[in-house]
């Protein structure tokens, strides 16, 4: 694919992820604290260090209820495709699995780079509108990888997915979902835990950022072994020199623009 063609998917893909992507009951939703988020005084151990509540009912959690039951179904397929990968009959399978097999050979932080980098090659930037003909889909990993296209939360579905299967204890790896403050867009990436600190894994860059470094952005949901929480509310994620967040998010767009992506972890 020409440069200039896969630059004007990858724009459609920060389009797709721009969309609104939850609907009022998720507004609405019940809530309840976690033990460990009372404390305001203590930082929490999710991603941006943040405080969260877990959210009992709205529409962002059935959703991910839903993700989880086809995860149950994609796992069996997966284990069968793992034991016999001459009878397997799913590609999408096959390369799920070459992608976790990659990321096993490596350790650390290239372990967690190798499989950022792998899923955002393997999957083109298209619009749940584009593939659906709705907005706010969200597929499991091996339906996303045998569409061969997804927005931003079928990335990071798939990514959080293949960090476990790679081997990563549950409570370090989630999916976070964030508000572009300057867009209004929300977008959903993957993050992992490693050695303390979190890294976020983007479908819009092949670096890795670690969440003390985001800028532009407020954390709204996070969703790993323990369901969806919702962050209390959050102050914007400013620039840490103090220059004008406004004025940073200008100059980052014009160099991704330049080039999609980064350079790999």
């Amino acid at each position: 694919m020409g440069l200039s063609v896969f630059s004007r998917a990858w724009r459609a893909g920060i389009i797709a992820c721009g969309m609104a992507c939850f609907g009022p009951g998720d507004l609405r939703a019940e809530m309840q604290p976690l033990p460990d988020s009372t404390e305001s005084m203590t930082r929490s151990t999710e991603p941006f260090g943040l405080p969260a509540s877990a959210l009992t009912g709205g529409g962002l959690r059935d959703k991910w209820l839903g993700v989880q039951r086809r995860l149950d179904d994609e796992m069996v397929q997966l284990a069968l495709c793992e034991g016999d990968r001459d009878g397997c009959v799913s590609p999408a399978a096959l390369k799920f699995l070459d992608i976790v097999d990659a990321a096993r050979l490596r350790k650390g932080r290239a372990r967690l780079g190798e499989i950022n980098r792998a899923i955002n090659l393997a999957i083109r930037p298209m619009s749940d509108l584009a593939q659906h003909g709705q907005i706010d889909i969200w597929t499991s990993p091996l339906a996303t990888l045998a569409r061969g296209g997804g927005d931003c939360e079928d990335y990071a579905i798939a990514k959080f997915t293949a960090l476990r299967r790679a081997g990563l204890a549950p409570d370090d790896v989630r999916i976070v979902v964030l508000r572009d403050t300057i867009h209004g867009e929300d977008h959903a990436v993957a993050a992992a835990r490693l050695e303390g600190r979190w890294l976020t894994l983007d479908n819009r860059r092949m670096a890795m950022v670690e969440d003390a470094d985001v800028r532009n952005f407020r954390p709204t949901f996070v969703i790993g072994q323990h369901g969806v929480l919702r962050y209390a509310d959050a102050p914007l994620l400013a620039d840490a020199s103090g220059k004008n967040p406004v004025a940073s998010l200008v100059v980052s767009s014009l160099a991704t623009s330049a080039r999609p992506f980064e350079h790999a972890e």
